[in-house]
């Protein structure tokens, strides 16, 4: 254990001291404080007024459009020509031409601008002519909107888990968020740091550094502590960002004065939906609030770290056993396919079928498989998981990756002291049986 653990220290002193893992723990949270802050201050800068002239020949929207806080209507005289050219001599946004139309086939209606004008706008000016014509419509047909909103029914269903522990909110919306960030992360992770395992085995072989390493200390024991020193840099740089991200976002967002922001469209919104009279936003809102707090938060930030360390420590011995292998990054492509596909296979699987069915067979049974439990686990785990499969998962993860290491081992052990040979899938399962 003392030799494990010497090996585990000088892997782990060794890369956090790098420039690079300083670095790239000062950026990475940077990159992601700009990545969240970023679209709001370009949407807080971008917030002004924009004035559309309406030209309108059909005479049907007169006085229609009202101006507010995001859009100013001046009517402008015709023809259309003449409006163009006075519009190209103005400041204007854009330039709103509707012609004589047949209500029932709008066509013709046109938006002319200087600069290519964003989706939110073109969108939010085809619901206000789409709305208006429908008020004509019904006007004509002699149908009073009152009725019909009164008629139009909508409805909203509440999810709720029930259990011999009571009842929990429940929203499929934020369990599926949750489970699929968890397995995101996972996933990037064992990708990251797997490959990190396998460069460090092949920079010390072809360097010939574990000729002397392995003379006093075991391979088991040489994997064991090279694995998990990585597995301890990557959850330090993981935690540090964390941390510097929260501080970062906090003092940006107080910068920028996000709150009041945020409280001014919370205010906006409300506005909109009294108006509208819609009450099932504030319901749906309501929902997703009490399946945030019902989210059981110690089991789902324990879990994580089982299944990210876990797969991580599996996979990372088999990207271990390939660095061995071989003599260069180029030679480990052949062995690198069957290695990631499970993995691939399992985040690919999840967003299609197990986020549809989450405690269906697929997804029970690739949450035992310990190829594949790390991100499917992660990904059940919001929706509630028997303690039985989630304990069952655990121990097969543990006993995969025991036995994943003691391959890895077998095959270090000869490979790390063997060059410039060719090696097969035949000559590794040979390896395995080699004694001494």
């Amino acid at each position: 254990m003392d030799k494990i653990w010497l090996v585990f220290q000088r892997e782990y002193l060794v890369r956090v001291r790098k420039k690079s893992f300083i670095v790239m723990t000062i950026l990475g949270p940077l990159l992601m404080a700009l990545v969240m802050i970023v679209p709001v201050g370009l949407m807080m800068m971008s917030d002004d007024t924009k004035v559309i002239q309406v030209l309108d020949e059909s005479g049907l929207f007169a006085g229609k459009f009202e101006s507010g806080e995001k859009f100013n209507y001046v009517s402008v005289p015709g023809p259309v020509e003449t409006a163009k050219e006075k519009y190209l001599n103005s400041k204007d946004a854009g330039l709103l031409y509707i012609p004589a139309l047949d209500i029932n086939k709008p066509q013709g209606i046109q938006l002319f601008s200087q600069k290519s004008l964003s989706l939110s706008v073109i969108s939010s000016l085809e619901r206000q002519v789409k709305q208006e014509l429908e008020d004509i419509k019904f006007a004509r047909s002699g149908i009073d909107q009152k009725v019909l909103d009164q008629i139009k029914t909508k409805v909203s269903i509440n999810t709720i888990n029930l259990s011999a522990e009571g009842e929990k909110s429940s929203n499929v919306g934020v369990t599926s968020i949750v489970g699929f960030i968890g397995a995101f992360l996972i996933y990037l992770f064992i990708f990251i740091y797997g490959a990190q395992i396998m460069r460090g085995v092949i920079e010390e072989k072809t360097s010939r550094i574990l000729e002397v390493m392995v003379s006093s200390v075991k391979p088991f024991q040489l994997m064991a502590g090279k694995i998990m020193g990585i597995a301890a840099v990557g959850l330090t740089q993981f935690l540090l960002w964390i941390v510097l991200s929260s501080a970062i976002y906090l003092g940006m967002a107080s910068a920028l004065d996000l709150d009041r922001f945020s409280k001014a469209q919370i205010s906006q919104t409300m506005q909109g939906m009294e108006n509208e009279r819609d009450a099932l936003q504030a319901q749906e809102t309501s929902q997703i609030i009490s399946a945030v707090q019902d989210l059981n938060v110690p089991l789902l930030v324990g879990g994580f770290l089982f299944y990210f360390l876990g797969g991580y420590l599996l996979y990372g011995a088999l990207f271990g056993a390939v660095g061995a292998a071989v003599d260069s990054e180029t030679d480990s492509q052949q062995f690198m396919l069957p290695i990631t596909v499970p993995l691939i296979l399992s985040f690919v699987v999840a967003q299609t079928i197990i986020m549809k069915d989450p405690n269906g067979p697929v997804a029970f049974w690739m949450s035992m498989i310990p190829f594949t439990s790390p991100v499917v686990m992660m990904l059940r785990l919001p929706f509630g998981v028997p303690a039985w499969e989630l304990a069952l998962s655990m121990l097969l993860l543990i006993a995969g990756f025991i036995g994943t290491i003691w391959v890895a081992s077998r095959i270090y052990r000869v490979g790390i002291l063997m060059y410039g040979k060719k090696i097969t899938y035949r000559e590794l399962s040979k390896w395995l049986f080699y004694k001494g």
